[in-house]
């Protein structure tokens, strides 16, 4: 077991059981390492640390969770730098933004593609895509909005 000093305290972890980014996150190519935090709290998002540089943490979530249509198939360059094949599974996940004005977004635009099987992940960018870098999340609709 090896330690981090972060912004959430001493971090201990595991590290054969490290999240490796072969090409970093766009615009922190240099990050190649992470560790996925434990989920304090219930819910659908949880945090990723950076050991390279333990000021580095990204909030992440599935993004299936509030698009039911969004869905992204790595081709096999992705799979290669994956480290997995055609039969592998392979999860998507979105970098979530929590602004000043607390008005969430999810980049959609350029997701993590995540492979269980080699603990590699992947963001992508995807062309042509009608998601953008900062998609609000949707509207949730209570019960007493609808009138039941």
């Amino acid at each position: 077991m090896k330690t981090i000093q972060s912004r959430f305290g001493e971090i201990e972890y595991d590290p054969d059981n490290t999240l490796l980014f072969p090409e970093g996150l766009i615009g922190f190519e240099d990050l190649r390492n992470f560790v996925v935090m434990p989920n304090e709290k219930e819910g659908p998002l949880f945090w990723i640390q950076s050991i390279d540089d333990p000021q580095v943490a990204f909030i992440l979530t599935d993004p299936t969770s509030f698009y039911f249509d969004y869905k992204v198939v790595p081709d096999g360059r992705e799979r290669q730098k994956l480290g997995v094949d055609d039969t592998s599974e392979c999860l998507i996940v979105s970098v979530v933004s929590v602004p000043a004005d607390r008005k969430i977004t999810l980049n959609l635009a350029a997701p993590i593609l995540f492979a269980p099987e080699t603990n590699r992940a992947l963001q992508v960018i995807l062309e042509g895509t009608k998601f953008s870098p900062q998609t609000p999340l949707p509207e949730v609709v209570s019960s007493s909005d609808t009138g039941e």
